[in-house]
């Protein structure tokens, strides 16, 4: 973003709040969540990467195969990094934080309670067949690093998950107000531009 004033606003809007995003397989979570990351120097949460850091052999074995993580082991993990000191007075950027319905009063209480409230819930929207093509050509560049879950059977098992799991959740910040539709199928650049038009919208 290259307006001061715009950016500035945004900042001032998002104070210590919170940005949540979700998305399917390869809709592009990971880059706009670093692109938002960079626009409001806040770090960013991902109950993934906690995870696969956490050494949690039976949490690391479910999301290798494509599956959540049980909800009580999930929470129980992944909560306190919000209340971190590291974090305390700063923004947050939260990548897909609490990604199966039940999980998102939990989310929202802790956010609050650590003063990092979500202000707003980025849905990324691309369609089933848009990540297997994705997913396709990624497997042919090597891009991705090795992680076990990007492979023909996780993606669908993965898919199921976000449609049986997610889109529920997305209802649940829908209700709420907070959830931003973004069309996911767009260039990168235009999928970043569009979510900070819409987080300034917010703003105003």
């Amino acid at each position: 973003m290259e307006d001061v004033g715009d950016k500035q606003k945004l900042t001032n809007w998002l104070e210590t709040g919170s940005v949540n995003i979700f998305g399917r397989p390869f809709s592009g979570k990971d880059t706009q969540a670093r692109a938002l990351s960079q626009l409001f120097n806040a770090p960013i949460i991902g109950g993934g990467d906690i995870i696969r850091n956490s050494g949690h052999k039976n949490m690391n074995d479910h999301i290798n195969t494509g599956k959540l993580t049980p909800q009580k082991e999930y929470l129980d993990l992944v909560l306190p990094f919000l209340s971190k000191s590291d974090y305390r007075n700063l923004p947050l950027i939260l990548s897909s934080l609490g990604r199966w319905h039940g999980e998102e009063e939990s989310i929202m209480q802790a956010t609050q309670a650590s003063g990092h409230t979500i202000k707003a819930v980025i849905y990324l929207d691309i369609d089933e067949d848009t990540v297997i093509k994705r997913w396709e050509v990624a497997k042919k560049l090597g891009d991705r690093g090795s992680r076990n879950d990007d492979n023909a059977d996780s993606i669908k098992i993965r898919l199921n998950e976000f449609r049986n799991k997610t889109l529920p959740v997305l209802e649940f910040y829908k209700q709420r107000g907070l959830l931003i539709n973004i069309n996911g199928n767009l260039p990168r650049d235009q999928v970043s531009r569009a979510v900070s038009n819409a987080l300034l919208q917010k703003a105003s």
